[in-house]
């Protein structure tokens, strides 16, 4: 990558404890001013709402705003708000004593206990049931909680950061989230900017793969053909940062010479692939039954991969019926279990 790019922002003199694993890349002054605000958010411990489009490091953002804050050296702890299954909502977050139900053999401690005195990330808040707004909001409104089977409250002393990849307030507005935990979340508010407005960090974010790839894999270094980094330069990135690095960790790894080569008018041409007929030979039902099916294919792909592979979330979030979602899925042969090592 650029000797000029961008790790956390972060120059030499950044805090004790700062290292690369945040990986959060960038040379765009939308980016750097991004990066400016995370700094300026780490030094306060209030809760934070982090919202962008999926891929655009909202997870990263959460890391860092930890790490660099008072409570780098306790718990990062991160929640998929949408795999928070309500009949074990209460055990999940709060934990259980021994005996409280069937299976509770012995006394666990939950999520909030496990972050005590670090941070506890929301994810993909958008997706919580709506007992599971009310519980979380119970615990926001004084971090006081009772695990189940407990007698006792306890205290929580962790510092709350939210993730969303929709407008909440929209959401708000189709009495889907409760207005009330929007308010709780929204103190400070941070905007991940999508790749396509970051100017050309789509390219040092690529040069910065291609060099940590060759190290990962163990392979001869690989560069960017001309044409690829102007192809890049316009291209909308849908998928963000993380379309970006699947493309180049792809062809990365199936590139037969050293030079990595795609643009619009290929699917991909650095190991050999089928060029894609232009838009003149084809018809326009065909074209558009392909365009259709590229979206599908993109779309349920990404799907997965957030919800690990589990359908009846990925239906959830999609707002549409589990089992015409599952239709698609085996049409594409995305079968669920090759996403469930996946992760945010």
């Amino acid at each position: 990558m650029r000797g000029s790019s961008i790790r956390c922002g972060m120059q030499s003199a950044d805090p004790p404890g700062l290292d690369s694993r945040f990986n959060l890349i960038g040379e765009s002054a939308v980016f750097l001013e991004t990066l400016r605000l995370i700094r300026r958010m780490a030094a306060f411990d209030a809760t934070v709402l982090i919202e962008g489009e999926t891929g655009t490091g909202k997870e990263l953002a959460a890391r860092t705003l930890h790490y660099l804050s008072s409570r780098r050296d306790f718990p990062f702890i991160p929640i998929n708000c949408g795999g928070l299954p309500d009949s074990l909502l209460e055990s999940e977050l709060f934990g259980h004593e021994r005996g409280a139900f069937t299976d509770a053999k012995q006394a666990t401690c939950g999520l909030v206990a496990q972050a005590e005195r670090g941070t506890l990330f929301l994810d993909e808040v958008e997706a919580m049931s709506a007992r599971a707004q009310v519980v979380l909001l119970r615990f926001l409104e004084d971090r006081q909680y009772r695990p189940v089977g407990g007698r006792h409250i306890v205290s929580g002393d962790v510092r709350i950061i939210a993730s969303s990849n929709v407008d909440l307030e929209k959401l708000v507005q189709l009495g889907q989230f409760r207005r009330d935990l929007l308010f709780r979340f929204n103190i400070l508010s941070l905007a991940m900017p999508p790749l396509r407005k970051r100017e050309r960090d789509s390219v040092v974010l690529a040069e910065h793969f291609l060099q940590r790839f060759a190290a990962e894999y163990q392979r001869p270094a690989k560069r960017l053909h001309p044409d690829t980094i102007d192809w890049m330069a316009i291209h909308d990135w849908p998928g963000n940062v993380r379309e970006l690095q699947n493309l180049i960790l792809r062809e990365f790894l199936l590139a037969d010479q050293d030079t990595i080569r795609f643009s619009g008018t290929t699917e991909t041409t650095g190991h050999g692939g089928p060029n894609v007929a232009s838009l003149s030979e084809q018809t326009f039902k065909s074209a558009k039954a392909k365009a259709l099916a590229d979206f599908e294919r993109a779309y349920l792909g990404n799907l997965l991969t957030k919800t690990c592979g589990n359908i009846s979330l990925a239906a959830r979030l999609a707002r549409t019926d589990r089992s015409a979602l599952n239709k698609l899925v085996k049409k594409y042969g995305l079968a669920g279990a090759q996403f469930r090592s996946s992760s945010n």
